[in-house]
């Protein structure tokens, strides 16, 4: 083997270590960030009304006016990157800073984000860094160090390496070239196995559902989680794409006003909630398994419209934690409107469910439930529920959200940059 396939693999190798490290500080930072805002909103709970508007609107400025590319999940860029070929406008060391810094300042903020789709953004950015230490062939740069950065961001952000190659294969490589495979199984490996000698081997969620076993009525309990969670995962899909577009004109004209009511419904939904609907809703999510959570009927729709806000505020950060927190709730609640089966096994299956209704990559949705709750038992409810919601879910939003995003993102990301670049000369 010669020198240079050498040093090409020991750059893969040394990015998959940095984007497996630069992840995990990520994802401890975030969850002081989400615990911090948390502990200090239930001091003071009419203060987010003011600090929750106020910081979105600083971050939303940040964001347009710094850190364009960085707005949003992530994912959609990377896939636009991908599809298109612009990793220059979305992924670069500007877009990682912004990313890295604004979902961090949103969390603190008390937005429902996540860091999954950021880790995704940040990871790819990191790997198509490395290409300044080796001559890359154009099937490693152009898509192989992009995917397999964001898989190994995907799997480093929560401790779950086969899902970030399943999320590579299902929802970002597609075409990839076969060549390139190994080496992209290998980064997500050496990046996950870098977070866990980092923190130790354990499930982001420590939960069990049970054992499954062949019974009528939770095959049942899993077709109506599926059935729910994918409606509702297909709803929330379907708003994002239509609230964009709907929401657009206002946003041009009058941005930093839009902004600030989000914050206030933000704020609002976190008041009611008893500031539950804030954050990641990691630790809400292990406390409804547990059953250490007081049962709150309405804190998936308090989920549901805080992270529709969020999203809609342009700022950075992801969909994913919300997601499954609020299919958890779903969950909680059809347990007990229909008690089909235990509180935790509906918990999980409306999770997958709802969760697979939002993102339509059911392999994906399983997979990463699988690793987060590390329980083999529950494969074939967590399949089942995943299947039927991201096939209910394409009766009312028929492309995958972020594949119409990332479309979205192609058509605008030039123009803007363009425009900036004009305005600069003048």
């Amino acid at each position: 083997m010669s020198f240079n396939t050498w040093r090409l693999r020991l750059v893969f190798w040394i990015g998959a270590i940095l984007v497996g490290a630069t992840t995990l500080l990520f994802a401890r930072l975030s969850e002081l960030a989400d615990q911090l805002f948390a502990d200090w909103a239930q001091s003071h709970d009419l203060l987010p009304f003011v600090v929750t508007p106020g910081a979105l609107i600083v971050i939303a400025y940040l964001t347009r006016k710094y850190f364009r590319g960085a707005e949003g999940s992530g994912i959609p860029q990377v896939i636009a990157s991908l599809d298109r070929g612009q990793h220059e406008h979305f992924l670069n060391l500007r877009i990682l800073i912004g990313k890295f810094v604004l979902t961090l300042m949103a969390l603190f903020s008390g937005a429902s984000v996540g860091i999954m789709g950021p880790s995704v953004q940040i990871g790819s950015s990191i790997m198509l860094g490395m290409r300044r230490f080796a001559s890359f062939p154009a099937e490693y740069y152009h898509r192989g160090m992009i995917i397999a950065g964001g898989a190994a961001g995907f799997a480093a952000a929560f401790n779950t390496p086969l899902a970030g190659i399943v999320f590579a294969f299902e929802h970002l490589s597609r075409s990839l070239e076969q060549k390139t495979n190994g080496l992209i199984l290998i980064t997500v490996i050496l990046s996950g196995m870098t977070a866990m000698a980092l923190h130790g081997n354990q499930p982001y969620f420590s939960v069990s559902g049970g054992e499954f076993r062949f019974d009528p009525e939770l095959i049942m309990a899993i077709l109506l989680c599926g059935l729910v969670g994918g409606l509702l995962g297909g709803l929330f899909s379907q708003m994002i794409v239509t609230g964009s577009r709907l929401l657009q004109p206002f946003l041009t004209r009058h941005p930093f006003a839009i902004v600030g009511i989000l914050g206030f419904i933000i704020a609002t939904t976190g008041y009611l909630s008893g500031h539950s609907s804030i954050g990641t809703g990691h630790q809400e999510v292990n406390a409804i398994v547990a059953g250490t959570q007081a049962f709150d009927p309405w804190f998936p729709l308090y989920k549901f419209i805080a992270t529709l806000a969020s999203y809609f505020s342009g700022i950075p950060g992801g969909i994913f934690a919300p997601s499954l927190a609020t299919g958890a709730g779903i969950g909680q609640n059809l347990a007990h409107l229909v008690p089909l089966a235990p509180v935790a096994f509906m918990v999980l299956t409306g999770m997958v469910a709802y969760f697979s209704g939002v993102i339509q990559a059911p392999i994906t949705a399983m997979v990463i439930v699988l690793e987060m709750t590390s329980n083999q038992g529950m494969i074939f409810p967590l399949m089942l529920a995943a299947i039927t919601g991201s096939t209910v879910s394409s009766l009312l939003c028929p492309r995958s959200l972020f594949s119409v995003l990332a479309g979205s993102l192609a058509d605008v990301s030039k123009p803007e940059d363009e425009q900036q670049q004009k305005k600069g000369a003048d």
